[in-house]
């Protein structure tokens, strides 16, 4: 199995694991390839490839960072992404498979070909303008429509398979995937959803009305934002990596892409295990 291996580059320990990772999988006899950036990180200048050429010819990506790594990844690499071990050099991360400091057991997992893998939804963002889509994005977590730096409540109209659903007045609104359900919209009130849950929830940030609460709805749904009025400033963003002006007149077409992301774990690692411990759930003694 040939593995590309992809780092964050402003972490001090980063380099010298990506070395460590190198010289431990090709002793187990599997074939590595570095990024370039991250190959001159870890003092390989020279031997490292271009984003796109790594994912389309690597059969599975070694990520090391956080989530917000494996989103920018994402973001920036054009075609079809092969599954993502994510190995994490922070503290919480609910996409990355094990910690820094488990990385023997990445190692082992991937020379032996023994890892789970967990298909997740992505979000298929088109933004409308006029009669035409002017640009359309692929999402992990999340769209969010929000006020920026207006300082008054923003008028988000829904419509769900055409027909109105709610106008929300409020900072903003999220609409997320099983997988962004543990993000921006977890922070705003939203329920925390399985990965394998075939929906999506659409949650309002500090919205005026207290009945303005999460809907979930299937992801075979086909969303539709609009503002109602003339706010300026507002913005739409696809997983915090892509930023667009969202003005009187656009619409945002939200819906499940074609496609989805692997993201590969450690055998047995379940979705509630991941939950206790980025959580700290730990039950209660009252």
């Amino acid at each position: 199995m040939k593995t590309g291996i992809l780092s964050r580059l402003d972490k001090t320990q980063a380099g010298a694991l990506v070395a460590v990772l190198r010289e431990a999988l090709e002793a187990r006899g599997v074939e590595v390839l570095l990024e370039r950036r991250t190959a001159e990180l870890a003092g390989a200048a020279g031997s490292g490839v271009d984003e796109d050429v790594l994912a389309a010819s690597c059969d599975l990506l070694l990520v090391l960072g956080g989530d917000g790594t494996i989103l920018r990844v994402l973001h920036r690499m054009k075609g079809p992404v092969p599954p993502i071990f994510g190995i994490n050099l922070g503290s919480l991360g609910f996409l990355t498979g094990v910690s820094s400091e488990d990385w023997p057991r990445a190692v082992e997992s991937i020379a032996a070909g023994d890892f789970q893998l967990s298909a997740r939804t992505l979000l298929r963002v088109d933004l409308q303008r006029g009669d035409r889509i002017v640009e359309s994005f692929t999402g992990l977590n999340d769209a969010v429509v929000s006020r920026g730096q207006h300082s008054q409540l923003i008028k988000v109209e829904v419509t769900l398979d055409g027909e109105e659903l709610c106008v929300y007045n409020a900072d903003g609104l999220i609409v997320a995937t099983p997988t962004g359900s543990t993000a921006y919209s977890m922070s705003a009130g939203g329920p925390l959803l399985l990965p394998e849950s075939a929906c999506f929830v659409i949650t309002p940030i500090c919205p005026h009305v207290l009945t303005n609460r999460s809907t979930v709805v299937a992801d075979t749904a086909r969303l539709g934002l609009r503002l109602v009025g003339g706010d300026p400033g507002v913005t739409v963003n696809v997983d915090g990596q892509e930023i667009r002006d969202f003005g009187p007149g656009d619409i945002l077409h939200v819906s499940r892409a074609g496609v989805k992301l692997s993201l590969a774990t450690l055998p047995g690692r379940t979705f509630g295990s991941v939950l206790r411990d980025k959580l700290k759930w730990s039950g209660t003694n009252v």
